[in-house]
């Protein structure tokens, strides 16, 4: 736990405001809100550290999404600038392209896209979405990573989707560390204690990684874990997709 949360939220706030005058003074942040804790919480501090003027949060359904209810709630409360794109008509575009290419061509042999490939598409197709809105902004924008550090320790993210970003202002936060930052922020609680979930393969995040971010969170700051599965499947997780927060590897010619 925290051991002060409001001098963390104060801290981050700072943060984000010396990011800005470093990288954009004058540029509008742009963050996707999904109405669960960590856009919430992101959203939130971007307020406070920017003013609502310079926010812009982007909803961004693939058809119909049944809690959308609670995007509009946290845009809302906030105040913020919004708009929404539904992503569905460029998924389905896209799914389907791809799909039809390797039925043809079958490279590699593979003759359609994986369910994880296709679980992975809508959030590639959002970061997009946030990119083109930001580059669209007149004094040009700056896209918020809204990963934790419990999903980042375990790579529960898509490369190039939800881990991409310019700046990143929870990412050395546990869930139940970014939890206590919505709390002081007044973000109701049925927003930051929501269960996560991808929206496409109709489980929760708790339920597809296994194992719950309390035993998760727990693991990284002790290392305990009682159950021996769980914690080899956590270093596993860790070990394997630990390519997603490093730098992209570049040759250099020797001299």
């Amino acid at each position: 736990m925290l051991k002060d949360p409001v001098k963390t939220k104060d801290e981050i706030v700072q943060w984000i405001r010396d990011y800005f005058a470093a990288n954009g003074p004058t540029c509008s942040a742009i963050v996707g809100i999904s109405g669960g804790k960590d856009s919430s919480v992101t959203a939130a501090l971007l307020k406070e550290a920017l003013g609502k003027d310079r926010v812009i949060g982007v909803m961004m359904p693939n058809g119909i999404q049944s809690d959308i209810s609670d995007s509009q709630e946290i845009v809302d409360l906030l105040g913020i600038q919004s708009v929404t794109v539904n992503i569905k008509a460029g998924f389905d575009g896209m799914f389907g392209a791809i799909n039809e290419a390797l039925a043809a061509e079958q490279p590699g042999g593979i003759t359609k896209l994986s369910r994880d490939s296709e679980i992975n598409l809508p959030p590639r197709l959002r970061m997009s979405t946030l990119y083109a809105i930001g580059q669209a902004c007149p004094n040009g924008g700056r896209v918020a990573n809204t990963c934790n550090r419990s999903e980042d320790y375990i790579g529960y993210s898509t490369k190039f989707g939800d881990a991409a970003g310019d700046f990143s202002p929870l990412s050395n936060l546990l869930v139940h560390e970014v939890i206590q930052i919505g709390e002081v922020l007044g973000i109701p609680e049925r927003l930051t204690k929501k269960a996560p979930s991808d929206g496409l393969s109709g489980m929760t995040d708790e339920d597809k990684i296994g194992f719950t971010y309390a035993v998760l969170d727990h693991y990284i700051l002790t290392g305990e874990c009682e159950d021996e599965a769980t914690k080899a499947k956590i270093d596993r997780m860790h070990r394997l997709n630990l390519h997603k927060l490093q730098l992209m590897p570049a040759y250099k010619p020797a001299e």
